[in-house]
């Protein structure tokens, strides 16, 4: 009798075979346990609930069988949480083309702006509040500076990413900035930024720092970090007058770590970064070296690992579950959906001749648009990122074909998403 846990033949890795080091069976063992020991919110409830099921035969599926050959596959559907380590390849891959369609081909710098290590308790408490102010503190730092006549004197274009985690899953929030190697100024005329170099990494920061720190003290005027009851001491003690004060004074005095990375120079390469960020969970399987009903054991940086009892890693991972429909890609500048159709496209039209070979056809656009790939379902996707026909029998090329399980419970799910 089939279980309702029971996993797809590709849960673990995506190539047939279960390894054990997976997330989602380590949510099934422990689960129970994690939330007799801890109050969950809805939204850390329904992450490990669908994390705990995702490709099991507690959310149905398919059976495959060969025309030619009689061998047989159950797959089981996803669950689509966009934490889920296993459901976030084919969603990369269509806003990796989407972006491909939009961006400019000119240099992309990537920029990392970070919060104090003082300020995690306030973002975990108004996590909403604080991120979206984080967005609005860095985008306007690179935004005014990229405008000054003494830096690019012109508006560039950037798309930025929120993570709130570092390798060891602590809480860490921090914004990736992709931002464009010049802009459009007030001209309409494309201006470029030096080769290797964007905007200076210590007038980010302290520019950074204010904008923050000023719109924080105005939320704290404003009673929007108020006190409650319910909240844990160490935030409570925060918001207190005297000690916020102290908080502000202190952090106006730190350097505010902003990080700015060697340019892409090639969009292409821009493109496969981006989805390094874009759709990234805490941590995926692969990372993972050993798990038992002890200890979970995963990779951090270079030879590093680090070891945690199972309710330890599950806390830390949930502790990157964000808000309902938080939205952690936003562009700006160029970028900005209001300047799709205007001045992205008059930066587009002044950038493509400049960027021509000698001797191209200019009948054609210098960079002709990615293959739209809102239009395959998800196994011609799957094929165009992996090469693999899911609908050939591995064992002798014939044609799978595909029928629903006899026992399999209703579902709302589409077909199981496939990824590594």
């Amino acid at each position: 009798m089939r279980s309702a846990h029971d996993e797809s033949p590709a849960c673990a890795d995506g190539r047939g075979t279960s390894s054990g080091r997976d997330i989602g069976a380590l949510f099934r063992r422990h689960g129970d346990a994690y939330r007799k020991a801890n109050a969950l919110g809805a939204m850390e409830r329904r992450a490990l609930r669908d994390i705990s099921v995702c490709r099991t035969g507690a959310l149905g599926g398919h059976r495959d069988v060969c025309a030619r050959c009689g061998h047989e596959r159950t797959v089981y559907n996803s669950c689509r949480n966009r934490h889920c380590p296993k459901c976030q390849a084919l969603r990369q891959a269509r806003w990796v083309a989407a972006r491909m369609q939009r961006a400019l081909s000119v240099r992309h710098f990537h920029v990392v702006f970070t919060l104090p290590a003082e300020l995690r308790p306030l973002v975990r408490e108004h996590e909403v509040l604080l991120l979206d102010l984080l967005f609005a503190a860095a985008s306007q730092t690179i935004l005014e500076l990229g405008r000054d006549p003494k830096r690019i004197g012109a508006l560039v274009g950037v798309t930025g990413v929120v993570h709130t985690w570092g390798r060891n899953l602590t809480f860490h929030p921090h914004l990736h900035c992709i931002v464009t190697g010049g802009g459009l100024d007030a001209d309409g005329t494309w201006v470029d930024s030096p080769e290797r170099y964007l905007l200076p990494v210590k007038v980010l920061g302290k520019l950074f720092c204010g904008k923050f720190l000023d719109s924080l003290a105005r939320l704290f005027d404003d009673g929007k970090l108020a006190s409650s009851p319910r909240r844990k001491k160490a935030v409570a003690d925060l918001v207190e007058p005297a000690a916020f004060a102290r908080l502000e004074n202190a952090l106006y005095k730190k350097d505010w770590v902003v990080y700015a990375k060697t340019p892409f120079r090639k969009p292409d390469a821009l493109f496969r970064y981006l989805g390094l960020y874009t759709h990234r969970v805490a941590i995926s399987n692969q990372r993972l070296l050993h798990v038992d009903d002890n200890e979970v054991v995963f990779r951090t940086r270079g030879k590093q690992i680090c070891r945690l009892a199972p309710l330890e890693f599950m806390r830390r991972f949930l502790l990157h579950v964000l808000p309902r429909a938080f939205v952690k890609i936003r562009h700006f500048g160029l970028y900005a959906a209001g300047n799709v159709n205007s001045k992205l496209a008059v930066a587009r039209a002044g950038i493509e001749p400049r960027h021509r070979q000698p001797g191209e056809d200019t009948s054609q656009p210098a960079s002709p648009p990615a293959q739209d790939v809102a239009a395959l379902d998800w196994r011609a996707l799957f094929q165009k990122l992996t090469g693999i026909d899911i609908g050939v029998c591995p064992d002798c090329g014939g044609l799978l074909l595909s029928g629903p399980l006899l026992d399999s419970p209703p579902s709302a799910r589409a077909p199981p998403l496939y990824s590594s």
